[in-house]
């Protein structure tokens, strides 16, 4: 057995289909189920495997240390409060109960 019949048997899934928020209005998106940013929501299934950008890193890394309590409790009231935010959660919330 060679390694493209492996390949081509079994399919490779990068991410699932999701909304997003982006300012005020609901889009799709993919969150990533693989690679460097698992869990994450993008909008291409391409960057879940594509190189990191350090400087962004480093900033937001510094930005967090200043300002992470901050940045927390907005976060959480923008996700408690905003239209969009809670269209967001309704529509990602999976559409049948687990018993």
């Amino acid at each position: 057995m060679k390694l493209n019949d492996i390949i081509l048997e079994e399919e490779l899934f990068e991410g699932r289909m999701v909304w997003r928020k982006m300012g005020n209005k609901v889009k799709r998106g993919v969150r990533c189920t693989a690679g460097r940013r698992k869990g994450r929501v993008v909008s291409k299934a391409a960057q879940c495997s594509a190189p990191l950008d350090m400087k962004k890193r480093l900033t937001l890394k510094k930005t967090k240390a200043k300002m992470g309590r901050r940045m927390a409790w907005k976060s959480r009231r923008t996700k408690r409060m905003n239209p969009a935010s809670r269209r967001v959660r309704a529509l990602n919330r999976p559409s049948y109960r687990r018993r």
